[in-house]
């Protein structure tokens, strides 16, 4: 099964009653292991989870701490970019030039890079003390 496909498949649990907007997330590890994540929603907006960042957490929650591939779908009129937090967090695990496929489910898709999604991306560099 294609990335893709995994974010297609997962999407159908997201928990989206309030915006009815199912979003799935698929993510490759460096290690060639496959996390999914769909958007949960709750009563108390917006302190719901995107499905990026659910993916994110699977992943970690298994050990693995690089991606190596990421893929987005939703039932939209053009493929759907993670919103500007999952933008950040997507960059804290993936080098720049990690691909990101954005899908829609009538099937257009869109080839991207994370670095394309976040130009001047956060990072420890701006912690660091002299």
């Amino acid at each position: 099964m294609s990335l893709v496909e995994d974010a297609r498949h997962v999407r159908e649990n997201a928990y989206v009653p309030y915006s009815h907007f199912k979003v799935g997330a698929a993510i490759r590890a460096a290690s060639g292991a496959v996390y999914t994540g769909c958007n949960v929603e709750n009563a108390a907006f917006p302190e719901g989870t995107c499905a990026e960042a659910g993916a994110i957490a699977a992943m970690v929650a298994a050990g693995d701490t690089e991606i190596a591939e990421v893929a987005v779908i939703a039932d939209s009129p053009h493929p759907v970019s993670p919103c500007g937090g999952c933008r950040q967090k997507l960059a804290e695990f993936a080098r720049g030039d990690v691909p990101v496929t954005l899908a829609t489910v009538a099937g257009a898709t869109l080839e991207t890079t994370v670095s394309e999604l976040l130009p001047g991306v956060f990072d420890q560099s701006y912690m660091s003390r002299p």
